[in-house]
């Protein structure tokens, strides 16, 4: 294990060390792969162990809202480096709590570390494009928006959902599918309570006849 003064010299003497994080994992969603957790760690814990750098992602619960924080501590001065992925939770479930952890983890882990997943679509494309023409954004990425429409399809209040709508980044709501899913639940929920409103009136007028003495 290579010794280090402060925890930038070992971060940075780490980064040298990485490689990519290469796209193993099939998105039957959006029939493409992309780098899952398990790779971005191949990718840079060797490397952050070796120049003493440990690494641990608990998970924050507090008044600003539910996170995953990565947080890099380095064992010689133990100085520590963090960061912070909120989590948005697609169902209300182990299985939806789970998946909203793993994708937290793996997004925080690649901005701690400074790495990227392997761009091989990015490169092809990079290759056939005609000279003089620039490259659009990819925007976000399709975990991401998937993501999104899940949690807003299942807001249960109007409160849940602009908390939710709010949450994600501008990126994220420009997407029109993203924004057509959040107009659709809140008709849903519009519906829903007008439905309720009428059943409670119908049932205070039945109570009022029942006072009635015949």
């Amino acid at each position: 294990m290579e010794q280090h003064k402060t925890i930038a010299a070992a971060l940075a003497s780490a980064q040298a060390q990485m490689g990519k994080a290469l796209k193993s994992a099939n998105n039957p969603h959006f029939r493409s792969k992309y780098a899952d957790l398990a790779s971005v760690m191949d990718a840079c814990l060797p490397a952050l162990n070796a120049n003493g750098i440990a690494v641990i992602q608990p998970t924050v619960d507090d008044d600003t809202g539910r996170y995953v924080e990565t947080v890099l501590i380095h064992g010689e001065t133990g100085q520590e480096l963090k960061c912070r992925v909120p989590l948005i939770v697609q169902k209300n479930d182990m299985q939806g709590y789970g998946s909203a952890v793993t994708y937290a983890r793996r997004y925080g882990l690649m901005s701690m570390a400074g790495i990227a997943p392997e761009d091989d679509d990015g490169n092809a494309a990079a290759k056939a494009a005609p000279k003089g023409e620039e490259r659009k954004p990819s925007g976000p990425p399709p975990e991401a928006i998937e993501a999104a429409c899940d949690s807003l399809s299942e807001a249960d209040s109007f409160n849940q959902l602009r908390a939710i709508w709010t949450g994600l980044p501008g990126s994220v709501r420009s997407i029109q599918k993203v924004e057509a899913v959040k107009d659709q639940r809140k008709a849903q929920l519009q519906q829903m309570a007008e439905t309720d409103a009428a059943h409670d009136a119908a049932v205070k007028g039945d109570d009022l006849q029942d006072e009635i003495p015949y």
